[in-house]
């Protein structure tokens, strides 16, 4: 049984597919078939794409898909056009989501309804589309994870990016000091911009060295890495005495084995890898972290920056950009 407003039949869309793993050349556009929604989904038509680094662990093998041909993406907002069975959200709401297995890389989805977040007036499908994974992953980082109280020094790796962003603009107005690394200049004015008090050119200075003058050798109480293999040793040395490193991603690659002896070595650290997924778990917490961006984007604390949108045919170009380090802020596809 299907609600008013279902579909009946199988619909045709456009979407990008792997077939195998690789560099972003295993891209493809293809037309594959979108099923009316089952009990509890919701079928999501698309207006704006999400683009993550994570999607690029997925697309390399990083991280595993559950088979092959598989879709890629997490995230992506738009308008309900059809429901299952049980689910009472209107038709025409506009919502936004992550969720995965992969499959947002697509004109349309069909998406568990309780996944959904319900856009806010004020904020148009383009921006929730670019700030809900990025900016409930800074939420949790920073108010979970570890929770930066005013005053703190603290250091956060690819300032520039779009986690860093967000993360500049919302730890600043929690009163934060921010120490950011950058690859260019150009991406320091940026993070400088948006509220980092220190951006470190890591091409050209030795971020440790930076760290420990800019805070006359204490080092900081935490640090934020989502770069992975290239920073995570200078990320312990920057460190204060029982300070945390708080890893959320690995765009350089995975750091090699690890002694834990040496947390104890270099003052009693704290080290988590951690993930969104295990704190938006419930459909409380999902709630809550949105609402807490969401409020933050609506108060102008935190604006979220689109730097570059692609055509969703442009898919290629669009992860070739995003692994070269081309990209400023954040970046989405468009259908």
């Amino acid at each position: 049984m299907t609600r008013r407003g279902a579909r009946c039949d199988h619909e045709s869309m456009r979407a990008i597919q792997i077939q195998r793993t690789g560099g972003p050349e295993v891209l493809e556009l293809v037309d594959v078939e979108l099923p009316p929604p089952g009990p509890g989904e919701a079928t999501v038509r698309h207006t704006a794409i999400g683009v993550n680094l994570i999607d690029t662990y997925h697309r390399s093998g990083l991280y595993s898909l559950p088979r092959l041909p598989h879709g890629l993406g997490t995230e992506a907002a738009g308008i309900v056009e059809a429901v299952g069975e049980g689910v009472e959200i209107p038709l025409g709401r506009r919502v936004v989501y992550f969720q995965g297995p992969p499959s947002s890389y697509a004109e349309a989805r069909n998406v568990p309804a309780d996944r959904l977040v319900r856009i806010p007036d004020a904020v148009g499908d383009a921006v929730a589309a670019a700030a809900l994974l990025k900016g409930m992953t800074v939420e949790y980082l920073i108010r979970r994870t570890f929770a930066v109280q005013p005053g703190m020094t603290v250091l956060f790796h690819a300032a520039a990016g779009g986690v860093g962003t967000i993360a500049c603009q919302w730890l600043s107005h929690l009163g934060a000091t921010v120490i950011g690394t950058v690859s260019t200049e150009a991406k320091a004015e940026h993070a400088r911009k948006n509220g980092c008090a220190h951006p470190i050119l890591y091409t050209q200075e030795d971020f440790m060295e930076r760290v420990r003058a800019i805070t006359d050798g204490a080092g900081v109480p935490v640090v934020y890495d989502s770069v992975g293999k290239d920073t995570f040793d200078g990320s312990l040395d920057c460190l204060a005495p029982r300070g945390m490193l708080v890893a959320f991603g690995n765009a350089s690659g995975k750091p090699g084995p690890f002694d834990p002896m040496r947390l104890v070595e270099k003052g009693s650290l704290f080290l988590t890898r951690a993930s969104l997924f295990h704190y938006v778990a419930t459909q409380e917490e999902l709630a809550a972290s949105a609402k807490a961006l969401f409020d933050v984007i609506a108060s102008g604390a935190v604006k979220i920056h689109i730097g570059q949108e692609f055509a969703l045919e442009d898919a290629r170009a669009c992860h070739e950009a995003l692994e070269s380090r081309q990209t400023v802020g954040s970046t989405l596809l468009v259908p």
